[in-house]
């Protein structure tokens, strides 16, 4: 086996892969966009939940452990901060067309590569021609 300057390297590693929901508020190109990157997404339009109040999604989002990407981000914030565990939460910040939605979904997913973001928050705003990711842990307990 291999060895790094990390230790040694397993060969079984699989990687980690984070199931997303993208709320309605987001184009339901960014479910195509996140599977491209290897990650399993749904859109709340296609899965019948669009009108969902917010609480009722979060308890489908906590029951089947998703990801939610959304630009509503002061509203389940205030969820997310009820929750000891989540799977995560991505926050487009500006809202924007499409085009730029998927833009700035792609900066995220790099931003996530193939790791666990439990308890973990990225946000996710342009500033001109520039991205910026932002990323907590959340609640921070």
């Amino acid at each position: 086996m291999a060895a790094s300057s990390e230790g040694p390297t397993n060969p079984f590693r699989l990687p980690i892969m984070v199931k997303l929901l993208i709320d309605e508020c987001l184009h339901t190109s960014l479910v195509d966009l996140a599977h491209r990157g290897g990650h399993p997404a749904d859109h709340v339009a296609h899965l019948g939940l669009g009108g969902y109040k917010d609480w009722q999604l979060m308890a489908f989002i906590r029951e089947r452990e998703y990801a939610l990407v959304t630009n509503n981000g002061s509203d389940f914030m205030a969820l997310y901060g009820r929750e000891a565990v989540h799977a995560g939460l991505i926050v487009i910040v500006p809202n924007v067309p499409p085009a730029q939605q998927r833009e700035l979904f792609q900066a995220a997913l790099e931003r996530v590569g193939e790791r666990d973001l439990t308890n973990t928050v990225i946000e996710v705003d342009s500033r001109g021609d520039a991205i910026e990711c932002r990323e907590y842990r959340f609640p921070a307990r």
